[in-house]
Parts: structure tokens; C-alpha cells; sequence
């Protein structure tokens, strides 16, 4: 009879998941996030003692890392200890469940906390001289919506809607957003539905402390709108048909097209937080019904997207 493997492992490897925690933990401010939500969160005096704000804070983070649901959530309490443990759960103790898990949420959504987390987040940011605000570089991406009609209402989010990129349709809502020109790093956030042009809320992704802007092709024109900020200069990309008409041996026709390589440089900063909501939170399709709901959902997505691109730097200043 063989002999019986032994429980405890004595060559532990640590995962991709636990590193990814362990990192989180030490660059999320939370102590300032706990003190801003703190103010709207029951103290517990009547009925059943509440979760503690500091777990409820990181179960609310950890869905959005891993994409996970509020039943999902609760489910991967029981399958991973590592969740529980970096929850701050203990081992035997009572786990939150869905219910306790949307109830939260729905407590940021009306208080509008999401937003203030970003804001949080970016004044820590600012304050370690990573996020600075001279220029801003602005874009938009296209987030699914389910397109079935396979519920309650027998009908699609009246929210959503569709809109046509190069020769596809796609169902859903639009993230906009404004980032720091030099770090990347996001500062404001829009959410419309999927068919509003970028041009219209190009203007209100500015801060107002910045100088000049940039964007790509489809923001042409945004400096003779009637919302354009004054003392701001746009680097408006050259519509692609123009630039591939350029003579590269005539030396004008040169100059130009060096120049939107310049341009080209800083605005694909702008894509570095959606690759990061995309790829690494495998945030691909809306998961709510409703623009407000979804807009909030990406407030907190772009303050940890924003905490994950520079956490190399704040790791070295807080150790």
C-alpha cells in the first residue's frame, strides 16, 4: 500500500493570484478609503453586527480584479482560502453573502463613493509626484452589453445602445476618460451610452489645470466646439487617409508626419488603463443594467488601474 501524501507541503509556491495580493496591499491606501466611506457605513448597533468596513472594502476590490459576481464572490470564499484570508476573515468565522456583498455596493452607488475613491486615490498619487497636470490626453473604448432579450422585461438595457467602429456593430456603453499626458495615469472619468461620438465629451475630460490636450483622429475639430476650454491647445491627430497621402521625401511632408509620431507617442498612453481594466481585471463586458451603475463600476476600476501602474514606484516608498 503506497504510502499517503502528506497535507502540509513543504515547498510552498507562491501564486500569481497571492503575489497580485500581496502587491495590492501594500500600494491601496486604506486607511484614507476606510476614513472617506466610514461616514455612510452602519455602526451596528441594532440587529446583527455588521462585517467589518475594512473586509467589505477588500471583498468590493477583490470583484473587481477577479471579475467575480456577488454570488460568485461568496462561492470563492468557500474554494479559496486566500480570498478569506486576504478578507481578513477568520478561518471558522461567518462569511459575508451575497446579500451583505450587494448591499454594500448599492450603499457606494448612492453616495457616490466610487467617484471619491478615485479622487482619493489620485490625491495620494499626486502627493508622491506620480501624477502631474500640465497636459491630458483623452479617448474612449466600447464596452458589450448583452444584446439578449432573455429576462424579466423580455427587452435590452434602454441605457445601451449600438454604435458602428470601422465595419462592426457593437452593443453597449462608451468608458471616456482623460489621463495625465506624462504618467498615463487616469484622472476623469465619463460613462454614455455606446453610440455618443468621443468629440462630444472630449471637452469635459479635462481637469482645467492643463495646458494642452491630445487625441487621436475622431476628436478633429474639438477646438471650435462651444464647450472647448480656453487657454488649451489640442495635438488632434491627422485623419489616417491624409497621413498616408504624405509625399515622406518632401521635406514639409516629412516635418508633418514626425510631428504625429511625436503625438502619436504621448496619446498611446491613454491605452495603457484600458489595457489594464481589459487584460488584467478581464473587465470585457458590462456586468449591471444602466448607465449609473456601470459608470461607478469604472470610477473604482480606473482608481485600482491607476494603483497597479505605478505600483512599483509606491512599493519603493512605502517600504
Amino acid at each position: 500500500m503506497k504510502q499517503a501524501a502528506l497535507a502540509l507541503n513543504l515547498s510552498v509556491k507562491k501564486t500569481r493570484k497571492r503575489e497580485f495580493l500581496e502587491q495590492m496591499e501594500r500600494v491601496v491606501p486604506w486607511g484614507a478609503l476606510v476614513e472617506l466611506i466610514a461616514p455612510f457605513y452602519p455602526e451596528g448597533r441594532n440587529g446583527r453586527p455588521p462585517f467589518s468596513l475594512m473586509t467589505m472594502l477588500r471583498i468590493h476590490f477583490m470583484q473587481q480584479w477577479f471579475t467575480l459576481s456577488d454570488p460568485g464572490m461568496e462561492e470563492a470564499f468557500f474554494d479559496t482560502p486566500l480570498l478569506r484570508e486576504f478578507a481578513q476573515l477568520e478561518g471558522f468565522a461567518r462569511l459575508p453573502d451575497e446579500s451583505t456583498i450587494l448591499r454594500f455596493r448599492h450603499r457606494l452607488e448612492k453616495h457616490k463613493l466610487a467617484e471619491k475613491i478615485l479622487v482619493t486615490v489620485n490625491e495620494l498619487l499626486t502627493q508622491r509626484g506620480l501624477l502631474l497636470k500640465a497636459g491630458t490626453a483623452v479617448d474612449a473604448t466600447l464596452i458589450p452589453a448583452p444584446c439578449s432579450t432573455k429576462n424579466k422585461d423580455k427587452a435590452r438595457d434602454p441605457d445601451m445602445h449600438s454604435s458602428k467602429k470601422g465595419n462592426q456593430w457593437y452593443f453597449g456603453m462608451k468608458a471616456h476618460i482623460g489621463v495625465d499626458a506624462d504618467s498615463g495615469l487616469v484622472h476623469t472619468v465619463r460613462g454614455t451610452s455606446g453610440h455618443v461620438s468621443d468629440i462630444v465629451e472630449g471637452s469635459t475630460l479635462l481637469h482645467g489645470q492643463e495646458t494642452v490636450a491630445f487625441g487621436d483622429a475622431g476628436y478633429q475639430g474639438i477646438e471650435k466646439r462651444p464647450d472647448a476650454k480656453t487657454g488649451v491647445t489640442w495635438h488632434v491627430a491627422m485623419r489616417p487617409g491624409k497621413r498616408r497621402a504624405l509625399n515622406k521625401e518632401n521635406e514639409v511632408d516629412a516635418m508633418i508626419d514626425r510631428a504625429e509620431k511625436l503625438k502619436t507617442g504621448i496619446r498611446a498612453k491613454v491605452e495603457h488603463p484600458f489595457r489594464v481594466l481589459k487584460c488584467q481585471f478581464g473587465f470585457v463586458k458590462v456586468r449591471y443594467r444602466g448607465l449609473k451603475k456601470n459608470t461607478a463600476q469604472l470610477f473604482t476600476l480606473f482608481a485600482l488601474s491607476n494603483l497597479w501602474m505605478m505600483r512599483s514606484k509606491l512599493m519603493v516608498t512605502v517600504a
